[in-house]
């Protein structure tokens, strides 16, 4: 009766299980794995975004496939204002999250049984979407020396008959690591060499903890070039559905591309109006709340440094973006165990570094945009299981 595609392992993990466990028992956890910025205690301009979405042009029904006209050049101004890049409205197709944009670009690309280079470690949410699009995902490593690299030369065995495209994310989650002048140089020789496309999911780009703009690859022009992003982390509101994709890249493969993806929008016709007429506004509030999320992140990235550095076990590392922090620890059990063992004994929840991918134990995922003394208690907590 049910796809293949959907035969997924729907059972519980451990952690989840012990999880529900503490709080079936009521203690109080230290959630060191927040992920949603609404829920995190920043303030944010209500009157200006609820006001947003009773535009009265929002009565009329007006279904454009890559998106409204205003939404679109509001994505453009960003663009240009923040990462000083010129995007062409026509080369945007909106959508209600990245997901969906992805879905769109694997639909695209692949037929049934391609393949799509991915990241690892990274997040993990690749698979679901690859399943639901009949796509075999196919990893390739980052390496960590004094910061994190690809490794060419096996992105470059990875690539088979069946590969369509290499999957960046530009800065990664959770590693914090950007794809450097020098790699998109290399990646785009890779791709040119093998047909490939690139898909750059950008959606922690204005996170950087130099608070210095980074390129944005909606500026690539090398090769076929799909750029992934959202104002679920620009303007921290995952509740307001807006992303898109920016297309870039030669024109003859750009105007093809676009064609086909009108089509694929226009099947689906997925984004509601109100979302799309208070794009300008919720794009416009991102310098408040970005500016919050960035004092809570270097100050919790501090607060961590400054407890490693009166012990020895543990050590955080190197990452240039983003909301995640990375410990390296002593592999004494399995991260699951370890992770299990200190929501059970410390009430504190982190995740276990084999969620996205990390080759091996010894790593726990931390979120900086947790409460600055809730983290503060939390590492406390984790260092004080290495250090006596």
């Amino acid at each position: 009766m049910f796809s293949n595609r959907t035969n997924w392992k729907l059972t519980r993990n451990r952690l989840t299980e012990a999880l529900e466990e503490a709080k079936a028992s009521g203690v109080r956890i230290i959630d060191l794995t927040i992920s949603n910025p609404t829920r995190a205690g920043f303030d944010y301009p209500e009157r200006e975004i609820l006001s947003s979405l009773a535009s009265p042009h929002s009565l009329d029904y007006d279904p454009q496939p890559k998106g409204l006209p205003i939404a679109r050049a509001a994505i453009a101004a960003y663009y240009e204002t923040q990462h000083a890049t010129r995007v062409d409205p026509e080369c945007l197709i909106l959508t209600t999250s990245t997901s969906e944009g992805y879905s769109f670009v694997f639909r695209l690309l692949c037929n049934p049984g391609d393949e799509i280079l991915i990241p690892k470690p990274s997040y993990p949410l690749f698979e679901f979407l690859a399943d639901l699009g009949d796509v075999k995902l196919v990893p390739y490593p980052l390496l960590y020396d004094h910061g994190w690299q690809i490794d060419f030369p096996a992105l470059r065995e990875a690539v088979t008959a069946h590969t369509r495209a290499v999957v960046v994310v530009h800065p990664n989650n959770p590693t914090g690591s950007f794809v450097q002048a020098g790699e998109l140089d290399e990646l785009n020789r890779t791709c040119q060499e093998h047909s490939l496309a690139v898909i750059a999911d950008e959606v922690f780009l204005d996170y950087a903890h130099d608070h210095r703009a980074r390129s944005t690859f909606s500026a690539n022009q090398e090769v076929l070039t799909f750029t992934l992003s959202g104002i679920s982390k620009i303007s921290a509101l995952p509740q307001m559905k807006v992303a898109w994709v920016c297309t870039s890249g030669p024109q003859s493969q750009v105007e093809t591309a676009l064609s086909r993806l009108e089509v694929i929008a226009d099947t689906y016709l997925s984004m509601n109006a109100p979302i799309q007429w208070a794009a300008p506004t919720l794009l416009d509030q991102r310098k408040e709340v970005q500016r919050q999320l960035l004092d809570r992140v270097l100050a919790n990235l501090a607060e961590l440094d400054r407890q490693l550095a009166a012990q020895s076990s543990c050590q955080r590392l190197i990452m240039d973006a983003g909301w995640c922090a990375i410990l390296r620890v002593p592999v004494t059990q399995t991260d699951e165990d370890l992770a299990i063992e200190l929501l059970r004994q410390k009430s504190v929840l982190a995740h276990p570094g084999h969620f996205y991918d990390f080759p091996s134990d010894g790593y726990l995922v931390l979120s900086l945009i947790t409460p600055a003394q809730e983290f503060s208690r939390g590492i406390r907590s984790i260092l004080g299981v290495f250090n006596g």
